[in-house]
């Protein structure tokens, strides 16, 4: 094998200058064609990973009886239980809960599944079916399902939770709300989105009391008067104080019953005028009924409604994208906007800083080199293996289907170190044989691949064979941590099997052997093909082939004693 390897270092750095050239530019040329598979690959915050459970919400209109709601959602407890044999507890929840009051006709069933290995569905098709199941089969309800997939600590600890939501931002609640069912209406057939949430609801009933200030004056009552009659009869009204042993205790006047009084009973009531007539409420104030809204949320001292999307058989960062080009059809009044948030926004954000957190690792890595080498084109040889790590990172993401997240962006950062080692070894024990031995580049790289090459595959092998099980998915949870691994084997193996020919070439390059005789005999660019040791070497598909010239088939004198070989 070590033969072998001298004669392939041989031929590969006996061509022509224009030939290495060709090499390292064929390199990067199939570097850049792997980074067309980024849009194939897709993209999400964290790696999806069967939790073992399912979310399960029904709602019905604003104001439906507590009891009501809780019988539609026993409904729903009896389907699963007669659908999921996989359940092994649930846990219901009717009305309001938490600080959101706006969820009283609300019911939601938390699913625990039992464990991944003791099933044969994901908690993505349990959810799937279950959602088939009570389609139109609860009257007055509206279902969704859903499977939690590694967003279950998002839900808690993000601002706008773990999902993927539109923010409508304005001011006026018509506008938000029109805006909304737009934008509900819109992406409800982006392939990936299962179910959409309009967010804000309709409002509670209420009726809006003025006072008709005309009719009041005529009568010689001040709007004063009637604002504490009607506060009188709906709330009470501070009367005084009562103290006693030092305390103080607040005397308050209310009408007896006041909870149970309708509005009809409240406008009986009558109002002395200065001449001593009894008027009745009704007869002082207009009533103009509508909703009132349960709850404003607000963004960035910004109204704000939140259309919730749950995605799933596809992508966040694809889906995101769809949803993007729906907003930007739906026109908006001037000071609207709509914006994609929820786990995207935090995606966004998370790549930015994990692309700045690649760059600053590079930089610390080559300076590092440069200050030990005491040499700025060593380390540009050594730097070279980092990109072609990315060939492999694309390639392994490609080929087992995983996207790109935080947890295959840290194998990437964890790259930046790693596949530097394989160059250093190289390029490390070239320059001391040209430095202590007196040896050409040439001459140098040839050895230093012959003593190096079994450290490199030993410290590589030992790499990705220890990253192999986590890669595999193997356990439960393990999904979360695959893409990690995955990333990193892909990268270590294709940037180890590039970098033997890459270095090797870019060094000869960097440290040209003026002096070294011409190697006469070697492969012409027109040359297509020619013999080394009787195989012919096609290298990354690129036809670079070649030969050893009869005055140069055997490496000098000096090497073949170094490696204990003497020329044919």
């Amino acid at each position: 094998m070590f033969d072998g390897l001298d004669d392939f270092y041989h031929d590969i750095l006996a061509g022509s200058l224009r030939r290495r050239a060709f090499t390292v530019i064929g390199s990067f040329l199939l570097l850049g064609f792997c980074l067309l598979l980024v849009p194939f690959i897709g993209s999400e915050f964290l790696p999806a990973s069967d939790e073992g459970e399912v979310d399960v919400s029904g709602e019905m209109e604003i104001g439906t009886r507590l009891d009501l709601v809780d019988r539609q959602t026993l409904k729903i407890e009896q389907v699963i239980n007669e659908t999921v044999p996989e359940a092994v507890a649930q846990i219901a929840n009717v009305g309001s809960s938490g600080w959101r009051p706006d969820s009283g006709a609300r019911g939601s069933i938390d699913i625990t599944l039992t464990p991944s290995t003791e099933r044969q569905r994901t908690n993505t098709q349990v959810a799937e079916d279950l959602r088939q199941q009570l389609e139109g089969t609860i009257p007055g309800m509206l279902i969704r399902t859903r499977a939690p997939e590694g967003q279950n600590l998002l839900d808690r600890i993000l601002p706008d939770g773990g999902g993927l939501n539109v923010e409508v931002r304005g001011y006026e609640l018509a506008t938000l709300d029109a805006l909304a069912n737009e934008v509900t209406e819109r992406i409800a057939d982006v392939p990936g989105v299962t179910d959409v949430d309009p967010g804000r609801r309709t409002g509670v009933p209420q009726e809006r009391i003025t006072v008709d200030r005309a009719k009041a004056a005529d009568l010689g009552l001040s709007v004063r008067q009637i604002a504490e009659a009607l506060e009188t009869a709906v709330s009470g009204r501070l009367a005084g104080e009562y103290r006693a042993a030092g305390n103080s205790y607040p005397i308050r006047v209310q009408l007896k019953d006041a909870q149970q009084l309708s509005l009809d009973e409240i406008l009986n009531l009558t109002l002395s005028t200065p001449g001593g007539q009894n008027v009745a409420l009704r007869n002082l104030v207009m009533i103009d009924p509508g909703r009132g809204p349960i709850l404003i949320d607000r963004k960035e001292r910004q109204r704000t409604v939140t259309v919730e999307v749950n995605v799933g058989d596809r992508d966040l960062g694809s889906v995101a994208t769809d949803i993007r080009a729906k907003l930007d059809e739906i026109p908006r009044p001037v000071g609207y906007d709509l914006n994609v948030a929820g786990s995207y926004e935090e995606q966004q954000e998370s790549f930015h800083e994990l692309l700045l957190s690649i760059g600053l690792a590079l930089m610390l890595v080559y300076m590092v080199l440069a200050s030990q080498y005491e040499s700025l084109r060593d380390p540009f040889v050594v730097m070279l293996s980092v990109p072609m790590a990315a060939i492999g990172v694309l390639i392994t993401l490609f080929i087992t289907d995983t996207t790109l997240n935080v947890q295959s962006y840290i194998g990437c950062i964890m790259l930046g170190g790693i596949v530097v080692n394989n160059a250093i070894l190289l390029v490390d024990q070239a320059g001391k044989l040209r430095v202590e031995d007196g040896m050409h580049a040439h001459d140098a790289v040839v050895l230093a691949g012959r003593r190096r090459l079994r450290p490199i595959l030993m410290t590589s092998a030992t790499t990705m064979l220890g990253l192999l099980p986590l890669a595999l998915g193997i356990g439960e949870g393990a999904d979360a941590q695959a893409p990690l691994a995955r990333a990193v084997i892909g990268g270590l193996l294709v940037s180890m099997l590039i970098t033997l020919v890459l270095v090797p070439v870019a060094y000869t390059l960097i440290h040209p052997d003026r002096d070294h005789p011409q190697r006469r005999g070697c492969c012409d660019w027109s040359e297509r093909s020619c013999s080394m040791g009787g195989v012919s070497l096609t290298l990354l598909g690129l036809g670079l082939h070649g030969c050893t010239a009869p005055e140069d088939a055997a490496v000098p004198a000096r090497l073949g004693q170094a490696t204990g070989r003497a020329g044919p």
